[in-house]
């Protein structure tokens, strides 16, 4: 359903899981789940374990399609309460699909990033999803700017220090 820091600040949320999340039942383990993890790291200096990553639809639709309404409709109440329980500071969507369906709108990525919008009253920020960003890497300046905009939310540098190492134990 989602995996991280229970207390997180951010929660992050995509579309659902693909073939290898769910082989692993782990979010974003793919290469898209890797450039998220590059982003945490370098543009917000955090690690994985530091967030919460969810996605709208719990499980995967056949042949890795968009989730259909029915589908969204199902998961959207599993995915409140994580949201409720976890309380973040800031939510991300990342890409059209976790967007619109989070958000109850048809409008693109492109309209969504840079407004206030909030779910729950909580800020959310709207940006590429990792997976477009590895088709489009021109993008990857809009999602730093989107990241920048979550960490003044979070009222952390818009810039951060390097990431801590993980502690052995």
């Amino acid at each position: 359903f989602g995996e991280g820091d229970p207390q997180a600040r951010v929660m992050f949320i995509g579309e659902a899981p693909g073939a290898q999340e769910d082989r692993t039942g782990r979010p974003f383990v793919g290469a898209a789940g890797q450039l998220l993890e590059k982003i945490l790291e370098n543009a917000m200096g955090l690690r994985r374990d530091q967030v919460y990553i969810a996605n709208i639809n719990k499980c995967r639709p056949p042949d890795n399609r968009p989730p259909e309404a029915d589908e969204v409709a199902a998961c959207l109440p599993f995915l409140r309460r994580q949201v409720e329980i976890v309380q973040p500071a800031v939510i991300v969507c990342l890409g059209r699909t976790a967007a619109q369906n989070l958000l109850g709108t048809t409008a693109s990525t492109t309209a969504l990033r840079g407004k206030d919008l909030t779910y729950l009253d909580i800020p959310v920020v709207v940006t590429w999803h990792p997976a477009y960003l590895l088709r489009e890497p021109a993008h990857k300046r809009e999602t730093w700017d989107d990241i920048k905009r979550v960490n003044r939310l979070l009222g952390r540098p818009e810039v951060p220090p390097p990431t801590p190492p993980r502690q052995a134990g």
